[in-house]
C-alpha cells in the first residue's frame, strides 16, 4: 500500500516531463487543478491530465489539496527551464533562499499542504532548482525523514555520463520492450581524453561516479545559502568545510604519486595562464548544449555578468586574500561593528565558503566561491556570448575537473597556515597526545585470502539505471555500465594493552605513502598533509590484552556500496539490501569503492598509522534526538541533528605541526600509537560487479 511519502518521492522521476504525465515505472498519476497548470497548458491541460489518467496502465492516482495561498517566487521564476543553476552565483543563491523558505515555512505535519507546495513550485521551476531546494527541505524538515532522497546521477544522468550515451539510451528504450531485458550502455573509461594528456591518468578518480556523488550530497547537507540560519549553522560547520577538502586533496595526492605525478600545484598567482585543458564531453539535457571546455592557457578575467549577480574583480579577490591573511597573522576578526573576535578554524571556514556565518562578508568576501566562478567563467565573463559555465560550477561535477584541485590546493595552504601558526593552535602537548596505560603491540591489514599487510585493488564495472532521468523516453530500466575503481575487503587487526582504568578509546586509522614523488623519505610537516583517515570508531576496552578487529565495510567515513550503484538485481527487494540504501543523510560519506588509493601492479609502499586516544578527551555530550535511521559516514559527514561525534579537533592528530618529531616514525613512538609499513597492489583486471541485474 502506497503512502503518501511514496507520492513525495515521485517529485524526482523525469525532472524534465510536465507533471501532467504519469510518473514512476507503475504509471502513477498526479490529478491536478487549474490552479497547478502553467500557461502553456492553461487551454488542455487538464484534459491532457484526464486523458493519462483515462489509460488502464495508470496503477493509482494522486489526488492534489488545493493551496489556500499560492507561492509566488518572484525571484526563482526568472530562471529559464533550460538554464543549468549553480549554488556558486548570487542570483540563484536568492532564488533557491526563497524556494526553501516557501517548502520550509509549511506548517509541520501538514503533508498534504507541503505534497502540493512541491508539486507546484515543481511544475512553476526550474527542474536543476527545484531538485535542489526539495532535496534541502526534505533533509531539514522534521516530518520527511521517511522519504527517499533519490540517487542524482539517476535523475540528472547526463551530469555523469558521457553524452553520446543519450542517444543510444533513447533508442534501446524505444525499439526493445521493458518485458526484455536490455543490454546496458558501455561507459568507455577514458572518453575525455587520452594519455597524451598526463592530467588524464587521473580521469577514473576525478570522474569517478560516486566521488562526484559524495560532492554533491556533502554540499546538501551542508549549504552555505539559507535565510534560514539552523540549516547553515550546524555543529562545526566551516571546521568541517576544511577537513572535506583537506582530505581530498590528501587522496587526490596519494592518486598522482601512484600514476607517477607530482602533488598538485596550488593555484596561487591568480593573473597566470592556467595550462590545464579540460573538455568535459557532457550535454546539459535540461539546456540542451554542451558543457563549456576550458583551453590549456586561459586566464581569469574580472566578472561582469548581472544576470548571474556577479560584478567582481581579480582585485577584488586579492583584497579580499589579503585581509584574510591578515586575520591569520594577528589572530583576529575585524566585525562590522569594528571590534575584533578571535580567529578559529570554524570561523575561518565559514569566511573561505561565505555564508550568512560570515563575520564580515564585506571585509573578507566570498573567495572560495569566487574561485569558482572565475574559473567557470573564463570563455564568457561579461556574459557577452550568452554562454553558461563550466563544470567547476556545479557541485554534481566540480571534481571532474584538474583544476578544481589546483583551486583547493590553495585553499588547504590558508587553512594549513592558520594551523601552523602557534599564536592560532598550539602544537600538541605530550598529555594531548597520550593515552596512559594503553599500549598498542601490533597493528596489521589482512585482506580476504589472508594476505597480510597488502591491500589489494582492481577495476570493476557497475550499472546505473538511466530511466528516471531519461524525459520523454519509454519507460522500463536502460542502464549504462561504468568502470571504476575497487578493492579486495580487508580487516584491521590491532593488539593492545591495558594496564589503567580506561573502558574505551577511539580507534584512529590513517594511510600514507611511505616516500614523496622524489621516493625520499617524507618530513613530518609534509607527510602530515599526505595521511587519508580510514577509520575512527569507538570500542570499549578490557584490562590486559585486547584484541580489535575492524573490517574494511564497517569504516565511518564511508557509504556502502549499494548507495552509489544502487543493487538493480531481482534481489534489490531485500529489506536489508533496502536498509543499506536509504540516502537521506545516510546519503553522504565518502564511496566505500574509493576507500583505498590505486597502488600500482608492482605494488606502492604505504604506511598504516593507528593511535588508541583517550575516550575521556574524545567524548561528546550529545543533546536528546530522535533515534537515526542510519549509521551516517560521520567523519565528513556529521550526524543528523546531533553535535560531532568527536571533541578533537578534526584531522586529529595529523592536523597540526609537531614541536619535537621530525618524522613519522619520531611522531608514532608513544605507546599509544602503531605504525606499520604496508603494500597497495593493482590488479589491472576488470571484474563485473556480481549484483548487477542479469543479461
Amino acid at each position: 500500500m502506497a503512502d503518501i511519502f511514496d507520492s513525495f518521492e515521485l517529485l524526482y522521476d523525469r525532472p524534465g516531463e510536465p507533471m501532467i504525465n504519469t510518473k514512476g515505472e507503475d504509471k502513477v498519476l498526479f490529478e491536478l487543478t487549474e490552479q497547478f497548470l502553467t500557461p502553456e497548458y492553461a487551454n488542455n491541460g487538464l484534459e491532457l491530465n484526464n486523458r493519462f489518467g483515462d489509460e488502464e496502465e495508470v496503477s493509482r492516482k494522486i489526488i492534489l489539496k488545493n493551496l489556500d495561498k499560492i507561492p509566488e517566487f518572484p525571484k526563482a521564476k526568472q530562471l529559464p527551464n533550460d538554464a543549468d543553476f549553480s549554488l556558486f552565483l548570487p542570483s540563484h543563491q536568492e532564488m533557491a533562499n526563497e524556494v526553501i523558505d516557501v517548502l520550509m515555512s509549511v506548517t509541520e505535519n501538514q503533508l498534504q499542504e507541503l505534497l502540493s507546495t512541491c508539486v507546484y513550485a515543481r511544475i512553476n521551476l526550474n527542474p536543476q532548482l527545484f531538485n535542489y531546494c526539495y532535496t534541502v527541505a526534505i533533509m531539514h524538515r522534521r516530518d520527511t525523514g521517511k522519504v527517499r532522497v533519490q540517487n542524482y546521477a539517476e535523475i540528472f544522468p547526463a551530469k555523469f555520463l558521457d553524452s553520446q550515451v543519450f542517444t543510444q539510451a533513447r533508442e534501446a528504450a524505444a525499439v526493445i520492450p521493458k518485458t526484455i531485458p536490455r543490454t546496458p550502455i558501455i561507459i568507455p573509461r577514458d572518453y575525455t581524453a587520452t594519455d597524451l594528456e598526463e592530467e588524464h591518468r587521473l580521469a577514473y578518480w576525478r570522474e569517478d561516479l560516486g566521488i562526484n556523488l559524495h560532492h554533491w550530497h556533502w554540499h546538501l547537507v551542508y549549504p552555505f545559502s539559507a535565510s534560514d540560519e539552523k540549516i547553515v549553522a550546524k555543529d562545526r560547520r566551516g571546521e568541517l568545510f576544511f577537513y572535506m577538502h583537506q582530505q581530498i586533496i590528501a587522496r587526490y595526492n596519494c592518486e598522482r604519486l601512484c600514476n607517477s605525478l607530482k602533488r598538485v600545484k596550488k593555484f596561487s598567482d591568480w593573473r597566470e595562464p592556467i595550462p590545464e585543458a579540460y573538455y568535459p564531453k557532457l550535454d546539459s539535457l535540461t539546456s540542451a548544449r554542451g558543457w563549456p571546455p576550458r583551453q590549456a592557457g586561459m586566464r581569469w578575467q574580472d566578472l561582469k555578468r548581472p544576470v548571474d549577480g556577479l560584478n567582481v574583480t581579480i582585485d577584488d579577490m586579492e583584497r579580499y586574500r589579503r585581509n584574510i591573511e591578515e586575520a591569520i597573522a594577528t589572530g583576529n576578526v575585524i566585525l562590522p561593528d569594528k571590534s575584533t573576535k578571535k580567529l578559529d578554524i570554524d570561523m575561518l571556514g565559514n569566511m573561505m565558503e561565505a555564508s550568512v556565518l560570515s563575520p564580515n562578508r564585506d571585509l573578507y568576501g566570498s573567495i572560495h566561491n569566487n574561485m569558482h566562478s572565475f574559473s567557470a567563467y573564463m570563455h564568457d565573463p561579461e556574459h557577452r556570448y550568452l554562454e553558461s559555465f563550466g563544470v567547476i560550477a556545479d557541485e554534481a561535477t566540480t571534481m571532474r575537473d584538474p583544476f578544481f584541485y589546483r583551486v583547493h590546493a590553495w585553499v588547504d595552504d590558508i587553512f594549513q597556515s592558520f594551523k601552523e601558526a602557534p599564536h592560532n593552535v598550539r602544537p600538541y602537548s605530550r598529555s594531548q597526545l597520550e593515552n596512559p596505560g594503553v599500549q598498542v603491540t601490533s597493528v596489521a591489514v589482512e585482506s580476504a585470502g589472508g594476505q597480510q599487510n597488502v591491500l589489494n585493488t582492481f577495476w570493476m564495472q557497475s550499472d546505473v539505471n538511466l530511466s528516471k532521468g531519461l524525459d520523454f523516453s519509454d519507460r522500463g530500466p536502460v542502464y549504462a555500465r561504468f568502470t571504476h575503481l575497487n578493492h579486495r575487503p580487508f580487516r584491521y587487526v590491532i593488539k593492545a594493552n591495558n594496564t589503567a582504568s580506561a573502558r574505551r578509546t577511539t580507534v584512529r586509522i590513517f594511510i600514507a605513502p611511505k616516500t614523496d614523488e622524489r621516493n625520499l623519505p617524507w618530513a613530518l610537516s609534509d607527510q602530515r598533509k599526505m595521511f587519508i583517515e580510514m577509520d575512527r570508531f569507538v570500542v570499549p576496552l578490557s584490562a590486559g590484552e585486547n584484541t580489535i578487529t575492524r573490517q574494511s565495510t564497517e569504516s565511518s567515513l564511508t557509504i556502502p556500496f549499494e548507495q552509489t550503484f544502487r543493487d538493480l538485481s531481482i534481489q534489490g527487494s531485500d529489506p536489508r539490501r533496502s536498509e543499506l540504501a536509504a540516502f537521506n543523510y545516510c546519503g553522504c560519506g565518502w564511496p566505500q569503492h574509493m576507500l583505498v588509493p590505486k597502488g600500482t601492479v608492482g605494488g606502492v609502499a604505504y604506511q598504516l598509522f593507528v593511535m588508541l586516544s583517550n575516550y575521556e578527551l574524545d567524548k561528546i555530550e550529545q543533546p536528546d534526538g530522535r533515534e537515526l535511521s542510519c549509521v551516517e559516514a560521520s567523519m565528513f559527514c556529521g550526524l543528523k541533528d546531533k553535535k560531532y561525534p568527536d571533541a578533537r579537533p578534526m584531522g586529529y592528530p595529523f592536523d597540526r605541526p609537531s614541536n619535537s618529531a621530525t618524522n613519522i616514525e619520531d611522531f608514532s613512538a608513544m605507546s599509544n600509537m602503531g605504525l606499520q609499513d604496508i603494500v597497495i597492489k593493482l590488479s589491472d583486471v576488470t571484474e563485473p560487479n556480481p549484483r548487477n541485474p542479469p543479461a
